[in-house]
Parts: structure tokens; C-alpha cells; sequence
């Protein structure tokens, strides 16, 4: 009855209060995300009902707890301050239950969730949903050169060739250590969680990654999620200096040199956005394989995004060239478990084909590689068993790095896919 009186007491007083942080509120929710795109906003706004409801309608009844010692200023800015604070409400969002999230969202996230570790500091470049949240820091910066309207030629080096020996050679007892193994080949990110009953260096290794047919049909679908992604000294405009002419020529490689059958797709998925890149690439992945289901390595080739100073290089034989990474993801959160809707049937396949691609790159090119990286989404690596997403060099990197790390890795690709890593 307190709690009653108590609101009829100051309810003209309560309501132009409440009114004018709502609108308050209202307004800065739309200065603030107005710039981002329909899915997060749609999000954000489903987030501050429920803060709506979480924080004003207790005030409204407060039958909850005692406010005999609250001033009613405070007790507004109890209930109703959190509402307003929704931009650290929304930055927490991005580890909260991903099986609350909306299958919309969980793209938008997964298409935000390609920028890694800094490899001079160690931290996380991006994470998941960052990209939205902190555009800056993806946003691509001006090289400070003039474009002169003519393509960049990458000159490739013809004396860089495949190697035949090993430079390394690791211990297969020291691999069946998951600590080992994690260490040295892995980097799981903070948002999902892996166990050696997946990651068996024995079990991995004994899947059988070659092909089984020979190259009178396609073997090999090559595309870009993202096409958009750049280098340093990409020419606006011009597909043949971004990650598709990167992917031009690894094509190029894999026919000429190793005799493959490679289907080189130049989709582009994310022009408008890259919110929802992975859902209209779907479709069309799917179609591909079906038109041609000789087809038995899917590769996404991408461009990772670092901070401006990190240059991701390494030297081998004498040339520079981009660092790699390969991605997996687990479709599984530390926080929700396994998501049910992003299943992934080729999971167990799909981790043992980086990580035989990975260690051949450990050995015979140590270096190239920055190691795996295990995110929590799926990345439409479910379509095919043996599936890789490779992200080559950085938006720091040159056109020609990223294309020089080309050799290398088409001739790891080649040793895994005819069994010559087993040797």
C-alpha cells in the first residue's frame, strides 16, 4: 500500500520524468545506430523493449523491494538509468546466448567475425558483431595514393616454386598432446569451446582428404564471400587487384601446374552489406554443387582485417609474401552450446582437412601460416566435407604479397587433395 500512495503521490512529477528520458532515449538510440544496418538495428531496438520493461514497469508497481529510503530521483535513476545506457547493453550483446539471436543476426555476426589477432600485440582485432558495433574500426583507409585509372600488374615470380622436402617435421606423438596440438596449430577464439575428443591429431590425420576422380570433370569450386576485400594498393573498381584476382590466380596455379579442375565462381555477395554476404552466397554454393557434384574441395577465399600497423609478411625462398590463416567454425558458443540451427554434418570433416592442410603448411612452409582459428558460427563450410576458409594477408598487404602466397599454397592444397602429405 506504501509502494501505492507513494506512486499516486508523485506520479505527475514520475511521468514527465519518465516521459522525457524515454524520448531522450529514443533519440539517442537513433543518432547512435542509424548508420548500421537493418538486422542489428532491428536487434538493438528489441533490446531496449525488453529494458523497457525490465527497468520502468518495476517502477510503475514496485512491489519488488522496499523504497522507503529511496528519493524518488533516485530510484528513477535505479530503474530507468540502465535504460538509457544502451550502448554498453548492445556491446554486451555480442556474448549473450546465440540461440536467443535471430538466424538474421547470427549472419550479421558471422559476416563481422573475420578480423583476428594482431600479431604484434596479441589482441583481438574484432570479434563477433564488433564490425557493427565499432565500424571504425573495419572502415577502409585511404592509402594516400591517386588512382590513375590503371590496374595493378602483380608480377609473378616465376623462379618461386613448390617445395619437396620438408623443412620441419613434427612429432606425431607430441600432436595426440591436445595442449601441444592447441598451442601450436589452433587459436580459439573467447566466444566458443573445442575438446580433444574433436581436435584427435590421430583420428584427423587418418581421414582420407584426396580426390577420387580425376580431372576430366571439376574437382575444385573456388569463391569469394566478401569479393570486396582489397589490399593496399588495389584499384577501386577493378576485380583483378582485390582477393578474386588473388583467386584468379591460384585458379591459374592449380590447372597449369598441378593439373586440377577448378571452377574459379566471382559471385559478389556484399556489395551493398556484408550483414548477410553468407546467406546470399548459400544459394548460390549450393546450385554450383548441384550442377556439378564431381566437386569435393570448396574453398571461400578472403582478406583478414588487422590494425594499420601490423604487416602480415613472412620470406620464403627470398620472396614476401602474405601470411595465411584458416578458419573453422564450430557452430557451437561457450555460453549456448551447440546451435542447432547452424548444424554443420561435414564439421568433423572440415576440421580434419585444415588441419592436414595446416600442418603440410607447417611443414614445408613454416611461417606462411598464422594457424587455425575456431569461431563459434559456421560459415557456410557445411556444403562440402572438405572445405576451407583461408583468409590471405591483410588490407595492409600488398596485391603482390597476397598473390606470391599463392605458390606455397597451392602446392599444400595439391600434396593434401592426392595424398602426397602422407609420405
Amino acid at each position: 500500500m506504501y509502494h501505492y500512495q507513494f506512486i499516486r503521490k508523485n506520479r505527475g512529477k514520475n511521468y514527465g520524468i519518465i516521459a522525457t528520458l524515454c524520448i531522450t532515449a529514443v533519440l539517442l538510440f537513433f543518432v547512435e545506430y542509424s548508420g548500421h544496418g537493418k538486422a542489428f538495428r532491428r536487434e538493438a531496438m528489441r533490446m531496449l523493449c525488453q529494458d523497457v520493461v525490465a527497468y520502468c514497469l518495476p517502477f510503475f508497481t514496485y512491489m519488488d523491494e522496499p523504497i522507503k529510503e529511496k528519493s524518488i530521483d533516485e530510484v528513477l535513476l535505479c530503474y530507468v538509468f540502465p535504460f538509457l545506457r544502451q550502448k554498453q547493453e548492445v556491446a554486451a550483446y555480442q556474448t549473450q546466448v546465440e540461440s536467443e539471436l535471430s538466424y538474421e543476426m547470427i549472419l550479421a555476426m558471422e559476416a563481422a567475425a573475420e578480423s583476428y589477432i594482431d600479431e604484434e600485440t596479441g589482441e583481438l582485432v574484432g570479434d563477433a558483431g564488433i564490425e557493427e558495433l565499432v565500424p571504425e574500426l573495419f572502415a577502409e583507409k585511404e592509402n594516400g595514393q591517386e588512382d590513375d585509372g590503371q590496374a595493378v600488374q602483380a608480377v609473378i615470380t616465376g623462379s618461386l616454386k613448390g617445395r619437396t622436402e620438408k623443412a620441419v617435421e613434427y612429432s606425431r606423438e607430441k600432436l595426440a598432446d591436445f595442449d601441444y596440438l592447441i598451442k601450436n596449430f589452433y587459436r580459439v577464439d573467447k566466444t566458443t569451446t573445442i575438446t580433444g575428443e574433436q581436435l584427435n591429431a590421430s583420428e584427423m590425420l587418418a581421414k582420407n582428404m584426396t580426390l577420387t576422380h580425376d580431372a576430366d570433370s571439376p574437382q575444385i569450386l573456388i569463391y569469394h564471400t566478401h569479393s570486396q576485400e582489397g589490399y593496399a594498393d588495389s584499384v577501386p573498381g577493378d576485380a583483378t587487384t582485390t582477393v578474386v584476382g588473388v583467386g584468379d590466380y591460384l585458379t591459374q596455379i592449380l590447372e597449369e601446374e598441378y593439373g586440377l579442375n577448378v571452377i574459379h565462381h566471382k559471385g559478389e555477395y556484399d556489395v551493398v552489406t556484408r550483414d548477410n554476404a553468407y546467406s546470399l552466397a548459400g544459394p548460390a554454393i549450393e546450385q554450383i554443387l548441384t550442377e556439378n557434384p564431381s566437386i569435393e574441395v570448396v574453398i571461400d577465399l578472403h582478406r583478414d582485417g588487422v590494425g594499420e600497423e601490423t604487416r602480415l609478411v613472412t620470406n620464403i625462398d627470398g620472396v614476401d609474401m602474405a601470411k595465411i590463416m584458416f578458419v573453422n567454425g564450430l557452430s557451437r558458443t561457450t555460453s549456448a552450446g551447440n546451435i542447432s540451427y547452424l548444424y554443420n554434418p561435414n564439421l568433423a570433416d572440415n576440421l580434419a582437412f585444415s588441419f592436414q592442410t595446416q600442418l603440410t603448411v607447417s611443414e614445408y612452409y613454416p611461417g606462411l601460416s598464422r594457424g587455425i582459428y575456431l569461431k563459434g558460427y559456421r560459415f557456410n563450410l557445411h556444403y562440402c566435407p572438405k572445405s576451407l576458409l583461408v583468409e590471405v594477408g591483410a588490407q595492409t598487404n600488398t596485391l603482390q604479397e597476397a598473390m606470391n602466397a599463392m605458390v606455397p599454397l597451392a602446392d599444400v592444397l595439391h600434396k593434401v587433395v592426392t595424398g602426397e602429405n602422407k609420405d
